[in-house]
């Protein structure tokens, strides 16, 4: 009987070992945490964002770079697949604002319970070490862990996953075996990640902001622009919508970059006039401060009142209509100055990684050295947020378990 070892124990590794064991191959899935899918359980705020709903060529195009690459992947094992075969070990699932599909628990334990489930039926043998090298013997490959056992196999699978969130075991490993038979690694970079301001946000931080629109500038030129959520924290901006937003920030621009958050997306500059008159008529005798709190959230009415340029404690009634269109364009057009990324050990996915020109894309099999196969996010493949970077996860090792 072939064996197989798969090292890692994420979404990608998991795929592979439950795949490959269906096919009659013993598979030891090795992974140094104490537990499987560590990583898995933080996704989607604990959530679990399994997938989109999207049709498969919408997913080529939210992956940014190398998206030929998974050609094969996505359509061997598509998100349809994916949801069937979940649903089949119990999990139901629901789909949200984007096409984004959760488990209708909204617990990401489910997710780990129904993958771990499928590895104790197809009779996965799991190992609780770290892997300290992988060495060729004879034409087959022999896996050192750091216990001192080792395992000759026929077939090894690299799914270690990237350098995001290191506290979950994603440290690179993969990329020092992958370089020892002689693989290009691209330098990993921190892909969806949160980011710093120049400007104290420190007085906003721990607000959220729901159905606001966040556009990112490059110089003149806009280079994002969507409606969903965010979090103002001590350092600058986080959540779903600025994640999303710095993939689309290049490394060496990122201190060039300037965020415009519009607060009132569903009202023309026109009708927030009105809305602005209608308060202000209300509070006309009271400071300026204090009007604009049927339209703001309290965290938010200094800073644009400071951005408006109207002071704080002028009377309504004295308010000019020139200050008024300030006003506007502070609440439609707020202003954000990026100074950078925050660290890759605080994204939640990195780009970078194996590079796939040395990758059989159709197999997930290493070009360079025989019987020695990738997944996951040890490729240098990653995509925007709404459940792609998963998909990528389980689709690569799909095509790895059928192949190894």
């Amino acid at each position: 009987m072939s064996v197989v070892c798969v090292i890692g124990g994420g979404p990608a590794g998991m795929m592979t070992a439950a795949v490959a064991a269906a096919r009659g191959k013993k598979v030891v899935l090795t992974e140094k945490n104490n537990m499987l899918g560590k990583k898995l359980l933080i996704t989607g705020k604990g959530r679990c964002n399994i997938t989109n709903n999207a049709d498969i060529e919408e997913f080529f195009k939210n992956v940014p770079r190398n998206s030929n690459f998974l050609y094969s992947a996505f359509y061997s094992f598509t998100n349809a697949d994916l949801i069937r075969l979940l649903n089949k070990l119990g999990l139901e699932t629901k789909v949200e604002r984007g096409g984004r599909i959760f488990p209708v628990s909204d617990k990401s334990k489910d997710v780990l319970n129904a993958l771990k489930k499928l590895l104790a039926k197809n009779g996965v043998v799991l190992y609780n070490s770290e892997v300290a090298d992988i060495l060729s013997e004879d034409g087959k490959k022999r896996v050192i862990f750091a216990d001192k056992k080792s395992l000759l196999c026929d077939k090894v699978v690299i799914a270690t996953g990237g350098v995001s969130y290191p506290s979950t075991g994603s440290t690179g490993d993969g990329y020092k075996f992958a370089q020892k038979f002689g693989h290009t690694v691209i330098p990993p970079k921190p892909s969806l990640v949160p980011l710093e301001t120049k400007e104290n946000v420190y007085p906003m931080m721990g607000l959220s902001l729901k159905n606001v629109v966040l556009s990112v500038y490059d110089g003149k030129k806009e280079i994002f622009s969507e409606m969903g959520e965010m979090l103002f924290t001590h350092y600058g901006i986080s959540g779903p919508l600025v994640l999303s937003a710095s993939s689309h920030i290049k490394p060496d621009r990122v201190s060039e970059c300037k965020v415009f958050i519009d607060l009132k997306p569903a009202l023309d500059e026109k009708t927030l006039d009105k809305r602005i008159l209608r308060d202000f008529d209300e509070f006309k005798n009271k400071d300026f401060v204090n009007s604009l709190s049927k339209l703001l959230p309290q965290k938010m009415i200094a800073p644009v009142a400071e951005k408006s340029g109207i002071f704080e404690h002028k009377k309504v009634n004295e308010i000019t209509k020139n200050e008024r269109k300030n006003l506007v364009s502070a609440i439609k057009r707020f202003p954000l100055n990026i100074k950078d990324f925050r660290p890759v050990s605080e994204a939640i996915v990195t780009s970078g990684g194996v590079c796939v020109k040395e990758i059989n894309p159709s197999t997930m099999e290493s070009k360079l050295e025989s019987g020695l196969f990738f997944a996951g996010e040890v490729i240098d493949v990653d995509a925007y947020t709404g459940g792609y970077n998963l998909q990528i996860a389980f689709s690569t090792g799909y095509l790895a378990g059928k192949n190894v």
